[in-house]
């Protein structure tokens, strides 16, 4: 993948996030800083529109309770009138952010997904700690000098799949323990989604596979539902590519994009275990994405972006919510006292697998006009694929992809993707 012409420019921030299991920390890295000596630790944040709102709102919080101290942003597009503290210095690149800043703890980077590399290196050529929104970055080779760099550097790098620090997770670790649903046969994540026409036109990397010939991989997989993939991972104990034995992807559209926004992913871990992710954002209404334990005598429902469980078997159901660890604590407490990270930069190289298997693969198949509907007008108008809640179940649970089910409008076939070699 080619890298952007410098970064002093960085667009607005790289699209969705949904609303666990302790990764094991990528350094010893335990210093003293700003937070360990009671002093708020200094925070720097690239990109406050776009999924950077949420960044200010949860910085927001922290820098009321005197955790944190939002000291400096930069993005190209001036902030909300309001959305930053008046002390934070703005700069239009983080390039200029930090040759300007000294002693920062922190320095989260929330900006499109083609500029996730050089941005991440930068931030990792200083001090600071990196905090980089998913997905990491847009090739697989990109990530091997990501993790080069991180390793050089010491610190840590905590990934924004925010879905993993959820305690459902450690709970579902329990239930697998005391074998609540049986073995386990295989796991299934399941997302149905709504994206309307502005949502392609919200900014120029929206449904691109590149820009350029810089790797952009916007796929229903890798952005809009890349939690779903990610989660079930997780779960399935891949977290490295050491933990990934096959990926297979058949991708689709319907809308006029050049990623895929209709697509199965079916992997299988190093174990055996086979996961399949049937993914839209082409369906009739959006419904929660949620994430299937299948054991041979029940199952285990995660509803990842709410933090709910649901557990069936043959003595019944039952229900539970749970909390969720933020993953920027969580980073800070890495960095002060070397607790270990909830979404790694290396526990995120199962996830990488499954992108760079997309980034390969053939162009996504377009679904005939005669079995998509535009519901909506204008600009809030959305393709909706007629049939797809019952194909999207069908597919997790029989761990098949559209052709292999038989659907009319699946006319490719699966592609293999050359795992290397760990």
């Amino acid at each position: 993948m080619g890298t952007p012409a410098g970064i002093h420019s960085i667009a607005a921030s790289s699209g969705e996030a949904a609303p666990g299991m302790a990764a094991q920390p990528e350094s010893s890295e335990a210093r003293p800083s700003a937070a360990a000596t009671g002093a708020p630790a200094r925070i720097a944040l690239a990109g406050v529109h776009g999924f950077g709102t949420h960044h200010l709102r949860n910085l927001g919080r922290l820098q009321a309770a005197g955790a944190v101290d939002l000291v400096a942003v930069a993005d190209p597009q001036p902030p909300a009138p309001g959305s930053v503290p008046p002390s934070a210095a703005v700069h239009t690149g983080l390039e200029d952010l930090l040759a300007a800043t000294a002693d920062l703890d922190v320095v989260i980077v929330a900006t499109p997904i083609q500029t996730h590399a050089p941005l991440a290196l930068a931030a990792l050529a200083t001090d600071a700690g990196l905090y980089l929104e998913k997905p990491p970055v847009a090739s697989l080779a990109d990530y091997n000098r990501l993790l080069d760099a991180a390793a050089a550097s010491g610190h840590g790098v905590q990934i924004g799949f925010q879905s993993l620090g959820s305690h459902a997770l450690a709970a579902i670790e329990e239930l697998l323990s005391a074998g609540t649903i049986g073995p386990l046969e295989g796991i299934s994540a399941t997302g149905r989604w709504v994206r309307d026409k502005a949502y392609y036109k919200r900014s120029r990397w929206a449904g691109k596979r590149s820009i350029n010939g810089v790797d952009v991989v916007d796929g229903v997989a890798t952005n809009p539902l890349a939690h779903a993939v990610a989660t079930a991972l997780r779960i399935a104990g891949a977290r490295t590519t050491a933990d990934v034995a096959s990926v297979e992807t058949e991708l689709y559209r319907a809308n006029d994009i050049e990623s895929d926004d209709t697509s199965v992913i079916r992997i299988r871990t190093t174990a055996g275990l086979p996961i399949t992710c049937a993914l839209t954002i082409c369906a009739a209404e959006s419904v929660e994405p949620y994430v299937t334990l299948h054991g041979s005598s029940g199952t285990a429902v995660f509803h990842y972006t709410e933090d709910r469980l649901v557990v069936e078997t043959a003595a019944g159901r039952t229900e539970e919510t749970y909390g969720r660890d933020d993953l920027t604590e969580n980073l800070l407490a890495h960095r002060t006292a070397g607790v270990p990270l909830l979404s790694s930069l290396q526990d995120s190289g199962a996830f990488m697998l499954v992108l760079e298997a997309v980034r390969t693969a053939p162009l996504p198949t377009p679904i005939g006009a005669g079995h998509v509907r535009w519901e909506g007008e204008g600009e809030a108008a959305h393709a909706v694929v007629v049939g797809i809640e019952e194909a999207l179940e069908r597919a997790g649970r029989e761990h098949l992809t559209f052709s292999e089910l038989g659907l009319p409008w699946a006319v490719s076939a699966p592609t293999s993707f050359p795992v290397p070699a760990a």
